[in-house]
């Protein structure tokens, strides 16, 4: 199952940044820019590992990281600036896993992500099948009844958040915060058109998967 991480960073860009290498990577990615929201987001969604900015305004991350210390042992990279070892140390010793200094590489990153979920036995690169449909996490490569559909970055990031929480009820507001962004501008509609054409580039029978629920939104479950 992939796995999913939670970015949190005040800096846009960066935060962009790091979205971009996770994605290539195959996993899912939420994010927040201030302390408060990466705390609430930790305590109501499925996060694997949190990618923790030190230095934010309001809330810095050891703060952040000592409050979610309090009630999740989530593991902890912290982003840092800092090249001061009694920061690095103080970091860790409120409960952070690991930490990667600014600037860092794509590989260096992924690298400490890897190890850390394979420590926690997480694997980032699991072959995922539900009822007809298949997974490939490192190809990110869907395959229906054994033949693969072509599917857009948003079509295929649907897919992917309903397959990993098969039987879970998600509102279009949710859907399109975790899809599209905070930032973005569009309406729930954008999420009902998504559905509607990754229903039918699944099939009949596996686009009955995706299933409507009224004065809510949608749940991902097989139906036979």
């Amino acid at each position: 199952m992939m796995t999913t991480i939670l970015v949190v960073d005040d800096e846009r860009e960066m935060r962009k940044l790091v979205e971009l290498h996770l994605y290539q990577a195959g996993h899912h990615v939420l994010h927040a820019d201030n302390g408060e929201d990466a705390i609430e987001q930790v305590r109501t969604s499925n996060i694997d590992l949190i990618l923790l900015d030190v230095m934010m305004s309001g809330m810095n991350g050891f703060e952040v990281c000592e409050k979610i210390r309090t009630f999740s042992p989530i593991p902890i990279i912290f982003l840092t600036a800092l090249d001061a070892k009694t920061d690095l140390v103080k970091g860790l010793k409120l409960g952070g896993d690991d930490y990667v200094i600014k600037p860092f590489t794509a590989i260096e990153l992924m690298a400490r992500i890897n190890a850390i979920l394979r420590r926690v036995g997480i694997n980032s690169y699991e072959h995922h099948k539900v009822g007809i449909i298949e997974h490939d996490v490192v190809s990110r490569q869907i395959t229906v009844n054994n033949e693969k559909i072509q599917l857009t970055l948003k079509e295929y990031e649907l897919l992917h958040i309903f397959m990993k929480y098969e039987g879970k009820a998600f509102s279009r507001e949710q859907l399109l915060e975790r899809i599209w962004g905070m930032d973005y501008e569009g309406g729930t509609r954008t999420v009902d058109t998504h559905i509607k054409t990754l229903r039918l580039k699944l099939g009949e029978q596996a686009g009955k998967y995706i299933e409507t629920v009224w004065g809510i939104g949608y749940r991902f479950e097989v139906v036979e």
